[in-house]
């Protein structure tokens, strides 16, 4: 579907919830596209229509064009919206029984609904429309999800969003020690989006840098290598650590030197470090930002899962999900008008890169934290409640929907999974979904219809 089309301002006037949360990408298996789930949803069109006599589904755009009751093909795993506009003027739906959707009752030539859902089980199924007697008089096509992911061209840049899985495992109790810190300073073109690439400046190559772990009273010796291939020089500063700029005073390093800086780990909590080396907002927004957590004495309390999740912002010189090469705008950084918002790095990082994944009736830990460099996060995860987080000293906040968190500020959210299905983690400034600030938490396990169920209770 061409995203200039009339008919895609007609589903976007008609408020269809994935048009909000996803960019409207062709995406037919003919093609061959490879798919980034996270905001490019795999977009079917119908139009209600006649056909040899009987009612019947239109294909519209791309391979199923002009095909009556085309066969949607899906892969396992894909996020999926299909739009339906009547074509004639009787009434009609569109129902997909495995995945428990229905659209709305479409009244009218031109008027418009929509279903959307996750492609998490494989097989071959039905669509069609429930009005009675349609099904019976033609409308009714196939959906196939094939298991596996769909195939496309190679990645244009290497992945540099982190894995939020990627995290130490806790330390639990054990004495104070000195504990070396390695972090290495590389800038480096990563992939921004599938068909866009981006000169990231990064700890390590990834963005965020490595997830560090301490524990209270602990001495923290950090060895700041620049990378010979950077052109700037870089530098670190740690919100928990106590002393002149957090050690970046101590760390302003040129490309292919070493600087050590030690600090005293006096605070328990979740802190963020970044690069300070001026425009520190530039370096900063580039992807120069992690978390350092230190655990107070005797540990952390044992939950199934943690994770490690940071937002960031970007900020180019051509809109939001242009191809090609972006270049940080500065103009737009010193004025606040971010083209992105990102979960760990890039697009679609915790959708189909690197989901963050769980079992119904596990407790799950999330070490969140903004690098900015200029907006806060409403941090939300749909359909659950944070039965803790912790930021700060502070005592700790109970049964939570939704968190601010500043720049440069982190906190530790806990909850339990207590229902299969997925979860979207958001920003609720809701705006920013479409702006590429969007993940999941796929839990897997028994779907508890106590807590929720479709269609009336028992």
């Amino acid at each position: 579907m061409d995203p200039d089309k009339p008919l895609h301002v007609l589903i976007l006037l008609a408020g269809l919830l994935m048009a909000a949360c996803a960019r409207m990408i062709p995406a037919h298996a003919e093609r061959g596209a490879a798919l980034d789930a996270r905001h490019s949803a795999i977009v079917y069109t119908l139009r209600s229509g006649i056909a040899d006599g009987r009612m019947v589904f239109l294909g519209v755009g791309g391979g199923i064009d002009g095909k009556i009751n085309p066969e949607l093909v899906l892969h396992q795993g894909e996020r999926t919206q299909i739009n339906l506009i009547n074509g004639e003027g009787a009434e009609h739906d569109i129902v997909v029984d495995i995945y428990g959707v229905r659209s709305n009752h479409v009244v009218g030539k031109g008027a418009s609904g929509t279903i959307s859902f996750i492609a998490d089980k494989t097989g071959v199924f039905a669509y069609y429309c429930s009005v009675p007697g349609h099904r019976e008089a033609g409308m009714e096509g196939r959906l196939r999800v094939d298991p596996g992911r769909r195939t496309g061209p190679a990645p244009i840049a290497p992945d540099i969003s982190r894995d939020p899985s990627d995290l130490p495992a806790p330390i639990h109790a054990r004495a104070a020690q000195k504990v070396r810190v390695d972090l290495t300073a590389i800038e480096l073109k990563g992939r921004l989006d599938e068909r866009t690439t981006y000169g990231f400046w990064t700890f390590g190559g990834k963005v965020p840098g490595p997830f560090i772990r301490v524990r209270l009273g602990d001495t923290v010796e950090v060895h700041l290598k620049n990378d010979r291939s950077s052109i700037l020089a870089h530098s670190v500063d740690f919100h928990g650590a106590i002393g002149p700029g957090g050690g970046s005073q101590f760390t302003q390093t040129n490309p292919g030197q070493e600087k050590v800086v030690s600090f005293k780990a006096l605070v328990p909590g979740l802190f963020v470090y970044h690069c300070a080396t001026p425009s520190m907002a530039q370096h900063v927004s580039n992807g120069m930002y992690g978390l350092l957590l230190v655990e107070p004495e005797g540990g952390l309390a044992e939950v199934d899962r943690e994770f490690y999740v940071m937002q960031g912002e970007l900020y180019t010189t051509k809109p939001f999900g242009a191809q090609g090469e972006q270049e940080m705008d500065y103009e737009k950084l010193t004025s606040e008008r971010p083209d992105y918002f990102l979960f760990n790095g890039a697009v679609g990082a915790l959708m189909n890169a690197h989901p963050l994944r769980a079992r119904a009736g596990e407790t799950i830990r999330i070490f969140f934290g903004v690098g900015g460099p200029n907006f806060s996060s409403s941090f939300h995860v749909v359909g659950e409640i944070f039965d803790r987080v912790q930021r700060g000293g502070g005592p700790p906040l109970t049964e939570e929907q939704t968190v601010s968190v500043p720049p440069g500020g982190a906190a530790i959210f806990e909850l339990k999974a207590r229902r299969a299905g997925h979860y979207s983690l958001i920003d609720h400034a809701l705006s920013r979904i479409e702006r590429g600030l969007d993940g999941v938490l796929i839990v897997e396990g028994a779907e508890d219809d106590e807590l929720m169920r479709a269609g009336p209770a028992k």
